[in-house]
């Protein structure tokens, strides 16, 4: 309840009503007054994939249309260990840019295995949980006020990561996964347990995703990345999130005025307190 009370204050200063009144003297909205609601989306190969065709991201944009903007940094490959070289880059502090919720979807990477041929992306995963730690402070040192949420890895089909190998490299083909199901789930467990320390919301997607027979071959396309079934299974589950934490589309504001509400003849009004040089 209280994250749903301080989002919905945040989103009142941001998008209200009241925010598009704050005019400089000189008659020039600030335009900082002006800018959508951001929501970003922080992750490996899974979250950089995601403005595909049938990518969850790309779902999310729609659902948010004229109401936040929704930016994908994402980054295939990538550990927790690697992406907190980005957190002052992705989220520089003192930004002026409305943050309002965050994803942070990493552990497919982190829960690779020592002795296969991804340990180079191996994090352990002690190291895993404190590297989400510290990218969620950061992330509230820069906007106390913004909505984290933790997404643990999907779950792994070991006899499709062995099958993509092969399509890949063919009799070449690693004869062992690089990732297993049992690994990954460890990582999901850190990742939840933390969001509970925290006092966030999380998406267990380990779970979720395994509750559905045939999940191996519906939601995963290669045994880690995701289908446009998978991707929907997260574009609904995020938005049941945010809607559970005051974030719903349907409750927040256009960013300008509905073409409803502008009249033919007089269209200046609608626009009076919004744009420079009405």
């Amino acid at each position: 309840m209280k994250i749903r009370q301080t989002l919905l204050m945040e989103l009142a200063q941001i998008s209200g009503s009241l925010v598009f009144n704050q005019i400089h003297s000189n008659g020039i909205v600030n335009p900082s007054y002006r800018m959508r609601p951001q929501i970003v989306l922080f992750g490996d190969s899974i979250t950089e994939q995601s403005f595909r065709s049938g990518g969850w991201a790309a779902a999310l944009a729609d659902t948010y249309s004229r109401k936040a903007d929704v930016l994908v940094r994402g980054y295939g490959g990538y550990n927790t260990r690697w992406a907190l070289f980005l957190l002052h880059h992705i989220f520089p502090m003192g930004s002026a840019m409305p943050l309002v919720a965050a994803t942070i979807f990493f552990g497919a990477n982190d829960a690779a295995l020592l002795g296969r041929t991804g340990e180079r992306q191996h994090v352990p995963v002690e190291e895993y949980k404190e590297n989400l730690r510290r990218i969620v402070q950061h992330l509230k040192n820069c906007s106390p006020t913004v909505l984290v949420v933790l997404i643990t890895p999907p779950p792994i089909d070991e006899h499709g990561r062995l099958e993509y190998a092969r399509s890949l490299y063919g009799d070449k083909a690693t004869k062992l996964p690089e990732r297993t199901n049992e690994m990954t789930a460890v990582y999901a467990k850190h990742c939840v347990e933390l969001a509970k320390e925290l006092g966030l919301p999380s998406i267990n997607l380990w779970s979720k995703m395994q509750e559905t027979e045939g999940w191996q071959k519906k939601f995963l396309s290669d045994g880690l990345h995701l289908t446009a079934e998978g991707n929907a299974v997260v574009h609904e589950e995020v938005v049941k999130v945010f809607n559970e934490a005051g974030l719903s589309a349907p409750k927040m504001p256009y960013d300008f005025p509905h073409h409803s509400v502008i009249d033919g003849k007089n269209p200046e009004e609608a626009f009076r307190n919004l744009c420079t040089g009405v």
